[in-house]
């Protein structure tokens, strides 16, 4: 495969980190790594953050994105469709996430210029990219553009039988899941992942011997993060020492940060803040917990599990497509009390919880490894830059079934 110039597309990027946000920075490494040139094309949410850096070795541009409502949005739309005209000659296709204003803006841009133009579906259910036409102002509009994009990824089963309900063209959509780096613990990682963190961030000290239990993601009520500041008070019951903490940013962090101070809970329950790499985070777990209401694929379920780390979620589809019935612990939605049971089961018969972590880690080795799903997109945006590009090109019947022998495919 030659080497490709590649604009990767997310309104969303660092240092606002989320599943979705992520995965694009996890996949602008890889195709670096993979010898292709590679620039991330964001929005500039703060004022004072540079137009132009280099984040992890792969630059970005940051274009304007007012705070008013509305108006940002147009001069983001506006910025990005004069950015991706003035640079046409300076790339060969182009990976959105997202079937929103930036899918929309780099598909009507670019459709006169032949440029090939994937886009990535993110969420599911009432939280996803389908819904989201249903509801936003335009949603409808944007959708119709989106149909017309060169192929569409979706990351798990349910997204992509969301897009075939919403009238997606079934030769342009194309299973290729969410894929995690696979990192090597040591076996003192906990501790030395424990007194690193608390070194950079005092409020993050745990006392030895004392349960830590994480979440990792967006600071969203949808993913049951009320749910689970409602669990922890059993949970302190039997670890009054224990911590818990929820890692990330997000639009709901004030109104779970009120419900920790009402539940008096403001030591035992710590946010810190997002991070750019949650890898020492995961280390110093003893438990990740995902209390959400609806997921497509979890890029941070899938990372802990791929840390070895014990794991908790809630009994969705999304989430038991990943855990099945050995993986780890789930329980049942909307439910704090359920969820304390699972988490003190998790913590109390350790044993059992990290045959399952073992288990969970030997599976995303051979079904979500990072260079894999990378290199899935990348013969995807290979096949729309062929000489019958104008049209998706699918995957070969046999990359398919090496993808499809996922479990997932039953969802």
């Amino acid at each position: 495969m030659q080497s490709r110039r590649l604009v990767l597309i997310s309104r969303r990027f660092w240092p606002l980190v989320g599943g979705a946000e992520r995965a694009m920075a996890g996949l602008a490494q890889e195709f670096q790594k993979m010898g292709h040139q590679v620039r991330v094309v964001t929005a500039k949410w703060e004022s004072h953050w540079p137009a132009e850096l280099v984040h992890r070795e792969i630059p970005v541009t940051r274009l304007a994105n007012p705070k008013t409502r509305g108006w940002g949005t147009y001069r983001y739309i506006s910025g990005l469709k004069r950015w991706l005209g003035n640079h046409r000659l300076d790339y060969d296709a182009v990976l959105v996430s997202m079937l929103k204003h930036d899918a929309y803006a780099a598909i009507g841009t670019l459709g006169r210029f032949e440029k090939p133009v994937v886009v990535r579906a993110e969420g599911a259910g009432s939280t996803g990219d389908c819904s989201w036409h249903r509801t936003a102002r335009f949603g409808t509009r944007i959708k119709n553009v989106c149909k017309t994009a060169s192929a569409m990824v979706a990351p798990s089963r349910r997204v992509e039988e969301e897009l075939l309900e919403s009238g997606f063209d079934s030769s342009k959509v194309h299973y290729v899941p969410n894929g995690v780096e696979l990192v090597d613990f040591k076996s003192d990682g906990a501790a030395a992942a424990r007194f690193a963190l608390a070194d950079a961030h005092p409020i993050l000290k745990v006392e030895p011997g004392e349960p830590l239990v994480v979440y990792t993601g967006r600071l969203d009520i949808q993913k049951g993060l009320l749910d689970l500041v409602d669990a922890w008070k059993w949970v302190a019951k039997a670890f009054p020492r224990g911590r818990l903490w929820l890692v990330g940013e997000g639009p709901d962090g004030q109104v779970i940060w009120d419900r920790i101070r009402e539940s008096n809970q403001t030591c035992e329950v710590v946010m810190p803040g997002s991070f750019d790499e949650v890898t020492d985070v995961l280390a110093a777990a003893d438990a990740f917990v995902l209390p959400s209401y609806q997921e497509g694929m979890s890029l941070s379920l899938l990372e802990a599990m791929a840390a070895e780390v014990p794991v908790v979620a809630t009994d969705i589809p999304g989430n038991r497509a990943l855990i099945g019935d050995h993986r780890g612990r789930m329980c049942r939605v909307k439910d704090p009390e359920d969820l304390a049971r699972a988490i003190l089961d998790t913590i109390q018969k350790s044993d059992q919880a990290h045959r399952m972590a073992k288990s969970a880690r030997q599976y995303v080795e051979e079904n979500y490894s990072l260079s894999r799903m990378a290199q899935k997109h990348l013969e995807l945006i290979e096949r729309q830059l062929s000489p019958s590009q104008g049209r998706s090109v699918p995957l070969e019947q046999s990359d398919r079934n090496s993808v499809d022998s996922n479990p997932e495919k039953g969802l």
